[in-house]
This record gives structure tokens, C-alpha cells and sequence, in this order.
């Protein structure tokens, strides 16, 4: 299919194309507690084809894209590539170049067995420390092998496979006047069956904790400690940062080379994209425009190196030997875990919602559940809100020598922010 798209496209009036074919093959399973209520098998292609028009004489450069159904016939794929090629015609980008082919060593076609990733989080979930008052509601295992092909006008034409998987946990905990759920999504390459079950076990623990939670008293600035998955939202402030988008945007005004926090006075952050990060489910060889994706430092010690992004915006900052970064691994810091627990602090591990705006820095986040460590005892405490920007932020953090990995963030397990706004409900 992707062969015949080639040809309609090469005897069309498109300047340049990229197609990306992706064809999935997907094993499902809906459990209630541990009980299989209905499976399905999916096998489906998707087609995405890009095409670009030159316009006021090379000056400018349009672009449009759309997905192209397998079941189409010839004439259909003519029909709708020439819709794609009047939709380019409106719009104007300064002229930009398209990925070129590169020499690289790709990546061994995967041997993923989709049906024994799923098998294993069936058996990670049947090992968990459930008791009567703390157990599993029910969970959906959602476990995929995917074979891309990425082929562009200027003669780049790759194929590579990767495994992704996802469960959804709901978690339930009970005493005599109460029940309460918690949710969890896991994203993955494939099951890694340690990680699940220590992940799961400690919200099992949360439920508990939630039940007997007290409203959180009105601590005004406090240290603040992430040490689930939300703590990804803070570093993916660092990463959209140093987008190429936004900085040719403006809505960053990082510089490489310039300290992003000259007046830190804890832990710096160093941030590397690299190609492979063991049980991500983003195990790519090329980037969704063919950019050959490689280790890079992005940051070290607050000092951005390098700007990664999509290839227009690269193109006007003459950023070359970058691409679209999805695996990001960030360096441990300087403190024990025991080191960042210390002192007066609130750590929390369930937010109703918790964000970081990727321009302001702004950060905002609903309690469900924290853990209120005055110095002398540690109290569960859930309602209240935290806020504040990382903009300061920046300017005193610490992170613990040892990491955790969420899908494609590799992370200081423990994080802690000084002086966060903590608004109570006592």
C-alpha cells in the first residue's frame, strides 16, 4: 500500500512528502478484581502522509497532512493526496529543507510476543499484596507490537519495531464507614513485573492512608516532596523549555550556553535525550520526520547544550544535528533519600490534578493524599492545594542520588521543591 502512495505521490504536483505506516498489532483484556470479563484482538495500519508545496518561488514552503485508509484504490489515494496539495497551497512557512538520509546503525527487528507481555501483567496482578480492606477494583491491560515505516521525498526509508503497553489500575480501599478508589495508568514498553508490583503495592498502601487521612492545616511555604509520577511534570518543564518551537516562539527565552538559573543554590539540573531507555514504549530509530535519534545532552548543570524539535523550527535557528526527542533521561542529584526526607516537609503522592504550565512555569495541584512531616510524627493529610512557578522554583531544588523510571522520563526518584504555597482547609 504504502509502494502505490509513493507513485500517486511522485506524479503529483506535491514538491515533498512523508509518509508514516504504522501497523499494530494489539492484544486486550478487561478484568473486574481478577476476573477476565472480555478480551479482543486488533490488527490495524495507519497511513499518515504529509505532503509540501513550494510557494513565492521557493520562498515559502506549505504543508498539509492527513491519513490515506489501506482499503482506498488508486484513484481515491490520487483524490485525496490532490485535497492534501490544495490545503499546502494555503499555507506559508519561510522555506525550510526536509530530513536527509543518514548513515546509521538501526535497531534489530523487535521480538516482542505480544501475548507473553500481556501474560506478565496478568501475573505481576495475581502477586500483589491484596488483603480484605485494600484490593484491586479491576484493571485493563492494553499490550502492542508496532511495525513503522517512514519513507520521505528526499530518499530516507526505514522500517523498525517496537513493543508499548498500558494497564489501567483502579484500586479500592474500605473501612467501616468508607470506600475509596484510586487510579492508576502505567505506560511501558513491556511489563516490567518488579516495577508494577512495588508501584502498586504502594498505592494499595495509599488507600489505606487516605481513609484516615486529617484536612491538611494551612502550612503557608513548605517544602514539597514528589515521589510518584508527578514529578515527570516538573522535569517536562525543563523539556519544553528547550523545545526549538518555543524558543523560536518565544515563549522561551532559554539560551545555549546561558545558566537558566544563575543564582541556584541547590541541585542543578543535567538532562539527556537518548536512544534507548530500557522499557520505554517511544523505542524509535528515527523521529516522526526521519531525524536519526541519538544520545544528547540537552541541559547540563542548569546550561542548556542544545535545542531539540521538529525540523521547521531547527531549520530557522540553524540547529542541524538534532531531532524530535521522546527518551529522557535526568542525573540523580546530591542528596540520600533519608537527606531529602528531612526537617519539616509535606510529601504527596496523590493529586485530584497536578500542572505545570509549560510557558509560565506556573505550578497548581488539588491534595488527595500527603504525608504531613512536622519534625516529630507524620501525619496523612489530604484537601488543600499547592501553587507556586517554577521560575523560582529552579532556584533551590534538590533531588535524591537514586532514579525512577515512568515510560520515557528517567527521573530522580525523589524530588523537593522549597517555600511551595500550601493552602489548607483547616
Amino acid at each position: 500500500m504504502t509502494d502505490r502512495i509513493i507513485d500517486i505521490l511522485r506524479s503529483s504536483s506535491a514538491d515533498g512528502f512523508e509518509i508514516t505506516d504504522t501497523v499494530t498489532l494489539g492484544y486486550e483484556f478487561y478484568f473486574i478484581k481478577h476476573r477476565l470479563d472480555q478480551n479482543r484482538v486488533r490488527d490495524v495500519e495507519h497511513i499518515n502522509v504529509k505532503v509540501f508545496k513550494k510557494l513565492d518561488d521557493g520562498r515559502m514552503l506549505g504543508s498539509a497532512s492527513g491519513e490515506i485508509y489501506p482499503t482506498l484504490s488508486d484513484d481515491e489515494i490520487k483524490e485525496e493526496i490532490d485535497k492534501l496539495i490544495g490545503r499546502a497551497e494555503n499555507v506559508r512557512n519561510p522555506y525550510y529543507e526536509l530530513c536527509k538520509p543518514e548513515n546509521f546503525e538501526a535497531s534489530k527487528d523487535s521480538d516482542a510476543d505480544v501475548s507473553q507481555i500481556a501474560e506478565n501483567f496478568v501475573q505481576a496482578m495475581k502477586e500483589l499484596p491484596e488483603t480484605d480492606t485494600e484490593y484491586i477494583n479491576s484493571y485493563e491491560i492494553f499490550a502492542e507490537k508496532n511495525k513503522r515505516r517512514f519513507v520521505n521525498s528526499e530518499g530516507i526509508d526505514i522500517t523498525f519495531e517496537y513493543p508499548s503497553s498500558m494497564i489501567e489500575v483502579v484500586v479500592n480501599a474500605k473501612d467501616a464507614e468508607h470506600e475509596i478508589e484510586l487510579y492508576r495508568m502505567y505506560k511501558a514498553g513491556s511489563c516490567d513485573k518488579e516495577s508494577l508490583k512495588k508501584d502498586i503495592a504502594e498505592v494499595l498502601k495509599y488507600g489505606k492512608d487516605k481513609l484516615i487521612a486529617k484536612p491538611t492545616p494551612k502550612l503557608g511555604k513548605v517544602a514539597v516532596v514528589f515521589p510518584t509520577s508527578d514529578a515527570v511534570q516538573i522535569y517536562s518543564w525543563f523539556v519544553e523549555k528547550c523545545n526549538a518551537g518555543f524558543i523560536y516562539s518565544k515563549y522561551s527565552d532559554w539560551e545555549i550556553g546561558k545558566d537558566v538559573a544563575p543564582k541556584a543554590v541547590g541541585d542543578k539540573v543535567t538532562l539527556k535525550s537518548v536512544k534507548t531507555l530500557p522499557n520505554s514504549s517511544k523505542k524509535f530509530d528515527v523521529d516522526e520526520e526521519g531525524a536519526v535519534i541519538k544520545d544528547m545532552t540537552i541541559l547540563e548543570n542548569n546550561v542548556p547544550k542544545t535545542f531539540f524539535g521538529g525540523r521547521r523550527f531547527r531549520y530557522y535557528l540553524g540547529i542541524r544535528d538534532s531531532y524530535m526527542a521522546c527518551n529522557f533521561d535526568v542525573e540523580g542529584g546530591s542528596k540520600t533519600s533519608d537527606e531529602i526526607r528531612s526537617g519539616k516537609y509535606l510529601e504527596i503522592v496523590e493529586f485530584s490534578d497536578f500542572a505545570v504550565d509549560a510557558i509560565s512555569g506556573d505550578m497548581a495541584g488539588e491534595i488527595r493524599l500527603g504525608y504531613y512531616h512536622d519534625g516529630d510524627k507524620v501525619t496523612p493529610v489530604c484537601g488543600g492545594s499547592i501553587s507556586g512557578c517554577m521560575e523560582n522554583f529552579v532556584n533551590k531544588m534538590y533531588m535524591s542520588k537514586d532514579k525512577r523510571q515512568y515510560d520515557n522520563f528517567n527521573i530522580p526518584a525523589l524530588t523537593r521543591l522549597e517555600n511551595v504555597s500550601v493552602t489548607g482547609v483547616e
